[in-house]
């Protein structure tokens, strides 16, 4: 517990105030937990009915849980009102009305309120997780002491209750997230590449990127901003932040042999000119990414049976995220794709990969947006699973292919996660040779 959590208690800033914590994932009760170490009454509430007090884990008893639909008497008494991920405040409009925006923040926001050390963030549409990660382990590499989390990992109210002081925080940060900040500061903030994704959720596409410049809102000229270049028609002369601006690109600076792509050559730019702020040596960058292997699921090679290289990339939830997976092969590519909906332009992304890719593989939901456009550039065919359209590939493929899961959607039609959709595809690889 840090200077400024204990500064809170001795004051009772929060002591008998109410704390409205919305949604029971991670963050939510992470925040709970903070609100009642601060002093703070804790209400919990969620639209989901099934949900009983257990799941508040060490909160049960602490706070009140309410389920259901969300009601003006759960929030009209509330000082402070602590949003979860993924929670629009659109759709609580209603019980809403009339309270002070004010009083609307994010978990990483409140959390903010009480961190000391210096915060590096990173956000984008694709290889946030990527970029944070490599981030992190060239920081420790060089000797720094680290937390890592946000939209990744540990919630950051949490390393306020549990972990010790750390040198860098470096967090990932989503639209959703940084939706609903106003004090937000990172030292250092990287904006990575912005595309069409989460319109299920935002708007449009406006709103989005104003929900991504959130984070840059605060900084001050003692502050850097690191921008893909590809960014500068879309924000230079928006007058987003006061931070230093810097513009970054792919480079051939240093060698990533597991970072495939020229995306990643973009990401691990991107990661040199952020830690370099922070005392890393160009030796030390360059030692801890030739060593760098990604986390799970992001082009990362299965398998390669009779000449047949199998790829998980089943974190690629946006088109633009499978174009810079298909262009990391020189290989003809056989593409499997399906799920739920985000948004973006089909026929642009055909136009893009109709170089590499051979055929395509559809499995699940959004065969109705998907099927007609790909058609009338590639071979397509449909299968209800991943696995009858994975195996259709094999059948079709000769040596020298790529079948590459690189969905372009979220998994949430048939599995709980991008995890669990990349686990099943490794599994039906595996069982090739059975």
């Amino acid at each position: 517990m840090n200077r400024i959590v204990r500064n809170f208690i001795e004051q009772s800033i929060l002591s008998d105030k109410q704390g409205v914590v919305v949604g029971v994932g991670k963050s939510g009760l992470a925040a709970a937990r903070l609100l009642d170490v601060l002093g703070a009454k804790v209400r919990v509430v969620d639209v989901n009915e099934g949900i009983t007090e257990e799941v508040l884990g060490p909160m049960a008893g602490k706070a009140d849980l309410i389920t259901g639909p969300h009601k003006k008497e759960h929030f009209s008494d509330a000082d402070v009102i602590i949003l979860s991920p993924g929670v629009p405040v659109k759709k609580m409009a209603h019980a809403l009305e009339g309270i002070p925006a004010r009083t609307l923040v994010s978990e990483i926001e409140f959390a903010s309120w009480f961190i000391e050390a210096p915060v590096l963030a990173i956000t984008g549409t694709n290889g946030k997780t990527t970029t944070t990660t490599l981030i992190s382990s060239i920081l420790e590499s060089a000797g720094k002491k680290t937390f890592t989390g946000g939209n990744i990992g540990t919630p950051l109210c949490e390393y306020l209750l549990d972990m010790d002081p750390v040198d860098v925080i470096v967090l990932e940060i989503s639209s959703f997230q940084l939706q609903n900040c106003r004090l937000f500061k990172p030292k250092v903030g990287v904006f990575l590449n912005f595309a069409a994704n989460h319109l299920d959720y935002h708007e449009n596409m406006e709103e989005y990127l104003d929900a991504k410049l959130v984070m840059f809102n605060r900084m001050t000229g003692e502050d850097t901003a690191l921008l893909h270049e590809s960014l500068r028609p879309v924000i230079r002369d928006r007058g987003f932040t006061n931070a230093h601006v810097e513009w970054f690109g792919p480079t051939d600076r240093f060698q990533a042999p597991y970072l495939l792509g020229e995306h990643n050559r973009s990401n691990v730019e991107a990661a040199w000119q952020a830690v370099r702020r922070f005392g890393v040596s160009e030796v030390q960058a360059a030692e801890a990414i030739l060593n760098f292997k990604p986390l799970a699921h992001r082009i990362e090679p299965v398998a390669e049976v009779d000449g047949i290289l199998f790829v998980d990339d089943s974190k690629a939830t946006t088109l633009d995220a499978v174009v810079a997976a298909v262009k990391s092969f020189d290989r003809p590519v056989r593409l499997l794709m399906g799920g739920v909906w985000k948004g973006g332009d089909v026929e642009a992304f055909a136009e893009s990969v109709k170089d590499t890719v051979v055929k395509i593989g559809l499995f699940g939901s959004s065969r109705d947006i998907l099927e007609a456009p790909l058609s009338k550039v590639f071979p397509v065919s449909w299968d209800e699973t991943l696995e009858e359209a994975t195996l259709r590939q094999v059948r079709d493929a000769i040596e020298g292919d790529v079948i590459l899961l690189s969905p372009a959607t979220s998994s949430f039609d048939q599995y709980t996660g991008y995890t669990q959709r990349g686990d099943d595809f490794k599994r039906v690889v595996g069982g090739l040779n059975e």
